[in-house]
């Protein structure tokens, strides 16, 4: 059976002027917009419309922000509902939310917390992340193993075929930068990030979530949401609340969701959220389902 997966955006996909559409044209989006500052006591909406972009650009910002525009346009979304969800990161909280595991609020909250934790696990432990076009995984791994001995580095995000994220200290990500090009990568290139995120340098932002999560009420999902940790589909409030808190320091497994969710009957992906990057990892992973993209209020069926 064909089915409509939502896929939703995770950090990077941020730019200034983001849902001002939204909030100038539909009330409800207001209302969600005026409620996300009122919760998080920061002008969060402002700094979508009109940035400025570094403030933007700070983690702690960043997440909770496109979390907002995303689930907005899911609320919004009036077109066939989605059978199957998943997002990429922080993306997976949007997703969680629209299957009605989260609560609107309770998302925005954690994912808040989230990024101020990630942010400062940045500075406790400084690190960086590279992107890495032209290799299988196999070959991107034994090339983090062995660059292990100049300092921690993993895989962090298995995007599309031939596309993977390495992150960790900068002397270990720089090593397998080296060891990559050598083993025939056709681009190697370092990432302007602020922490090496889903690597283990991101630890001690997994101690401050594990309260907020355990603290937070989680419900099993509507529809199955695929997992980045392990690509597969859960709807289990106890396991979304491990795997989220997993995800922290564990590689986000995005081509094997998409290959996960085809099998199981996808056949249009719904990007839902700012930007287009989703929609490109969709098209080179799987080139032959429809794609549809939701960012501005003119995009809403």
């Amino acid at each position: 059976m064909s089915m409509i997966a939502f896929v939703f955006p995770g950090q990077g996909s941020q730019y200034v002027g983001m849902g001002k559409d939204l909030h100038e044209q539909s009330p409800s989006a207001k209302e969600l917009f005026r409620r996300a500052d009122a919760i998080l006591n920061i002008p969060l909406s402002r700094l979508c419309f009109d940035g400025p972009e570094e403030e933007l650009r700070q983690t702690k910002n960043t997440q909770p922000a496109i979390f907002l525009q995303s689930v907005i346009l899911a609320k919004s979304y009036s077109g066939p509902q989605a059978g199957m969800a998943a997002g990429h990161s922080l993306g997976e909280y949007s997703a969680l939310v629209y299957a009605g595991a989260l609560t609107f609020e309770d998302g925005l909250r954690l994912v808040r917390l989230r990024g101020e934790l990630m942010q400062q696990a940045g500075l406790d432990r400084p690190g960086t992340m590279a992107a890495v076009i032209g290799l299988d995984p196999g070959t991107v791994v034994e090339v983090c193993e062995k660059a292990s001995e100049a300092g921690i580095v993993q895989a962090a995000n298995f995007n599309s075929p031939g596309q993977i994220v390495i992150s960790g200290s900068v002397p270990g990500v720089r090593r397998a930068m080296g060891l990559a090009k050598e083993r025939g990568a056709k681009l190697v290139k370092e990432l302007p990030v602020s922490g090496a995120f889903h690597s283990p340098l991101m630890e001690s932002a997994q101690k401050g979530l594990q309260e907020a999560l355990e603290n937070t009420p989680v419900r099993d999902a509507s529809i199955p949401v695929y997992a980045n940790v392990t690509a597969q589909p859960v709807r289990d409030a106890g396991e979304i609340r491990r795997l989220l808190l997993q995800q922290l320091t564990s590689p986000v497994r995005w081509e094997e969701s998409m290959m996960a969710m085809a099998v199981d009957g996808a056949a249009t992906f719904v990007e839902i959220g700012p930007g287009k990057v989703l929609q490109g990892l969709v098209k080179r992973t799987l080139p032959n389902v429809s794609l549809q993209g939701i960012d501005k209020y003119s995009d809403l069926p």
